[in-house]
């Protein structure tokens, strides 16, 4: 442990470095306080470090494919085919695990498959589902849709295979609770490969990269739009900020002080919830057209392959609609494995099949609705609203249903406060793994002073540079589950040759 915690230091070292370099330095203004001199070269330091990030993410090597997005999709196509399709075959179980039948309350864990699913899709359910995929069609056209979808689906097995690795390498302590996550199966799995400097070395490097993703992308940016969508309802809300994002702060720490299990308890009730609220309003335009909606599905097909719509699929989606909501589902990103850690279960595949759900409920079912619901108005054409992905949503919906942006107004809140909750929670296991446990109410009081200051400010470098840490997070992450994806094979060939056999106990 003290070997980690020099390669924290080491690394923490090297990072504040090069934020210190020449080339992101700025010239201060006399005419400003020392104060602002400070913010302002944070500002200017994170912003250099992002576009230098950025610069490296999506290069495309002249193929016109960015690297991150190379990475993710290649990521996802290889496991769908080295696990032989099990996302397909699966499916039907998975749906039954979610439901119940297979939770023995005796399991070691803390939380069940359900609560699980719902505290992941808490924390990847945001503003990529209402306003990146609306910058996507309006980018695209209809085609996009199609890529969104097919990128969710070989999405399904990079989740697989990131949510069995984090129940295998899981650490359950005495007290039942549970520290999980890709650092742990980064440095235990690598180290059985003969790869310990390498497996550590990546571990913590994830570590970092979701501490520096919670507190901006899955804090900040959060409580930001929140005041966002508020002020547009009234503005109130905006001049009195500092009481909202006080309120804000006070509801998150009431629930993450209680750990994942009170995490869990409040995802179960708001997750079903926010998307029902959403799905059914969608529905209700959806339906005032259904005559429509058969044509619809065949254009978004016979336009997948129009260039233009191609390419406002992979950046309006894997790009705009990414950077804005941790690419959308998060699938290889690893994130969602520090919640299915904890799920309650003595068998890492079948968790793995709970988490492969997640990019289908986030993609297929709620960004298609919201593909639909701007295609069937026609806003996604209408020039006024190019790039605005929310204010171009809320107006397919006001178009049909009066009043209906109000509902999205809702809807958006409690996407963003379920998702600083759930983010809250990946922060905390990469503190613990970097700090140790001793340290965490420091990590819950930074977590939450964030909150409210994502609500008084406007922090644009600060909200690009956790974009970046963001999707970091998938290159340790690809790297290590496709080394050990062997090892995932074998354990899940194992779980659905018992389970075809009749082994399997059902508990209903």
């Amino acid at each position: 442990m003290h070997h980690k915690y020099r390669l924290t230091r080491f690394i923490f070292v090297c990072f504040t470095l090069f934020l210190s370099h020449p080339a992101f330095a700025q010239e201060e203004t006399p005419s400003q306080g020392w104060i602002e001199q400070q913010i302002d070269a944070l500002g200017e330091h994170m912003g250099a470090a992002a576009n230098f990030l950025f610069s490296i993410f999506f290069y495309d090597f002249g193929s016109g494919i960015p690297l991150i997005i190379a990475v993710l999709v290649g990521g996802g196509v290889y496991y769908s085919f080295f696990f032989g399709w099990l996302t397909l075959r699966g499916f039907k179980h998975s749906i039954d695990v979610i439901r119940g039948r297979y939770d023995n309350p005796d399991d070691p864990g803390e939380i069940s498959h359900f609560k699980a699913l719902t505290s992941a899709l808490s924390a990847t359910i945001g503003l990529g589902n209402i306003g990146g995929v609306a910058v996507a069609v309006g980018m695209g056209g209809p085609g996009a849709v199609f890529w969104m979808i097919l990128t969710a689906f070989f999405g399904m097995a990079s989740k697989l295979a990131s949510c069995t690795l984090a129940v295998i390498y899981r650490q359950i302590h005495p007290d039942g609770r549970v520290s999980g996550g890709p650092m742990y199966y980064m440095e235990q799995g690598l180290a059985e490969k003969g790869l310990r400097p390498v497996g550590r070395t990546l571990a913590v490097l994830f570590a970092l990269l979701t501490l520096g993703g919670s507190l901006g992308g899955g804090n900040m940016f959060q409580a930001n739009q929140t005041l966002e969508i508020l002020g547009s309802v009234s503005p109130v809300f905006k001049t009195y900020n500092w009481l909202v994002g006080l309120i804000l702060a006070v509801m998150v720490a009431v629930v993450i002080i209680g750990g994942i299990k009170r995490i869990g308890n409040v995802t179960s009730r708001i997750v079903p919830f926010m998307c029902g609220l959403y799905v059914i309003t969608c529905l209700l335009i959806i339906f005032t057209h259904i005559v429509d909606v058969p044509g619809l599905l065949v254009e978004i097909v016979a336009q997948a392959f129009n260039p233009q719509a191609a390419f406002g699929g992979f950046l309006g989606v894997m790009v705009q609609g990414v950077r804005r909501a941790a690419f959308s589902n998060e699938a290889g990103l690893g994130s969602a494995a520090f919640v299915h850690a904890a799920a309650k279960t003595d068998e890492p595949a079948r968790e793995g099949m709970v988490a492969m759900i997640g990019p289908f409920i986030d993609t297929v079912i709620i960004c298609l609705m919201t593909a639909l619901v701007c295609m069937i108005t026609g806003v996604y054409n209408d020039p006024e609203f190019a790039g605005k992905g929310v204010s171009m949503t809320s107006a397919a919906f006001e178009t049909f249903i009066p009043g209906a942006s109000y509902v999205l107004s809702i809807v958006v809140i409690l996407f963003a406060y379920s998702t600083m909750i759930s983010w809250s929670y990946y922060g905390e296991r990469a503190w613990e793994y970097l700090f140790g446990l001793g340290s965490i109410l420091v990590y819950r009081i930074i977590f939450v002073c964030f909150v409210f200051i994502g609500s008084v400010t406007a922090l644009k470098s600060v909200l690009d540079f956790s974009d970046a840490m963001i999707l970091g997070m998938a290159f340790p992450n690809i790297i290590c589950g496709i080394i050990l994806s062997p090892q995932i094979k074998v354990v899940l060939n194992d779980y659905w040759a018992r389970l075809k056999s009749g082994e399997m106990k059902r508990y209903y």
